[in-house]
């Protein structure tokens, strides 16, 4: 137990950092905390396009990163300003197309910017994700294909992208962004939660297997924020509800009726408490990096599962000499 009160206290203490100089940010989006310096430092940002992505893409690039900030279907307007952004700014932003759920635009995009940045990159950030909304029986195999191909299997592709050459140079950074949902499950959320609970499980596997490579995985797990993701995955739930069939909608006529109009805009949290969450993990020494960082300035439901997990994990696994040191240096940070 007390393992797990250290590791605790060590996520809170980070939270609490990385909050407060959100809420400067918050107050004006061009004066951003200067406090932390990553010239140097090269991050791979996908879903860049809006959202976490963007945000975190600014400003990481204004504290000094090379930052490769990658999105689908370009060209796009999204894109256009970014790089119009970092001409203003004289910032060290890229701008690179991946769509997650292509392999071959996962490979050249992380060649391209392996090429740019003269070697292997240093930070991944898996921000890509959608959500569709829905009782999980008129969840239909179309839906529930794209949601893991993005959310899961996107991520995936990602990882294995970049580690040969993180793991060439013997250190790294993996960071996931999951959400609450991770760990908890909310009715009428479709497979939102099964994709994150499939990240989250991925990523803490990664996080034992790469501690001899000195990679570190941590994952991020926010609560509900208003961004760009609540306009499509209205999009993408209305079309699924275009072709449900009445053999499975007609089981829940009240949550069928509500597909496609779900509204973020009355959540008040600042996006900007995620972007200030991933650069202060980039902060952070490599091997102290906690596995899991909840962030929102409200309720955090899973804490108390993620520190029984952990209990349990080190508790099971802790005493193995096969596996037992991953496990613990994973935990005990």
């Amino acid at each position: 137990m007390p393992r797990i009160n250290r590791r605790a206290m060590l996520a809170s203490a980070a939270a609490a950092t990385f909050v407060a100089p959100a809420r400067a940010a918050m107050r004006s989006k061009t004066a951003l905390p200067a406090d932390r310096d990553f010239t140097g430092k090269s991050v791979l940002v996908t879903g860049c396009s809006s959202g976490f992505g963007r945000l975190t893409a600014e400003l990481l690039a204004r504290q000094g990163a090379k930052v490769f900030a990658t999105m689908r279907g370009l060209p796009r307007a999204e894109a256009d300003q970014l790089r119009i952004l970092a001409l203003n700014e004289r910032l060290n932003l890229h701008v690179i197309e991946i769509d997650v759920i292509s392999d071959k635009q996962v490979a050249d995009g992380v060649a391209e910017a392996e090429m740019i940045n003269g070697g292997p990159i240093d930070v991944l950030v898996n921000n890509a994700g959608i959500g569709i909304t829905s009782p999980v029986e008129v969840q239909d195999m179309e839906a529930t294909r794209l949601i893991f191909e993005t959310n899961v299997f996107g991520a995936h592709r990602m990882a294995r992208a970049v580690l040969p050459g993180m793991r060439k140079k013997g250190a790294g950074q993996i960071i996931q962004i999951s959400s609450q949902l991770g760990r908890v499950i909310s009715p009428y959320s479709g497979h939102y939660s099964a994709t994150k609970f499939a990240l989250e499980a991925m990523s803490e596997q990664l996080a034992y297997e790469l501690v001899p490579h000195k990679i570190d995985v941590s994952i991020i797990e926010p609560g509900g924020y208003p961004t760009k993701v609540w306009v499509n995955r209205n999009a993408y739930t209305t079309a699924l509800k275009e072709r449900a069939e009445a053999v499975h909608a007609d089981g829940y006529p009240q949550q069928v009726a509500r597909m496609g109009m779900e509204d973020g805009s009355g959540r008040s949290n600042d996006p900007m408490d995620v972007a200030h969450a991933i650069a202060g993990l980039i902060a952070l020494p490599p091997g102290t990096r906690p596995l899991r960082l909840p962030v929102s300035p409200g309720n955090k439901p899973q804490v108390p599962i993620n520190e029984v997990t952990a209990r349990v994990q080190t508790d099971w696994l802790g005493g193995s000499p096969a596996v037992g040191p991953l496990v613990r240096a994973v935990h005990q940070r």
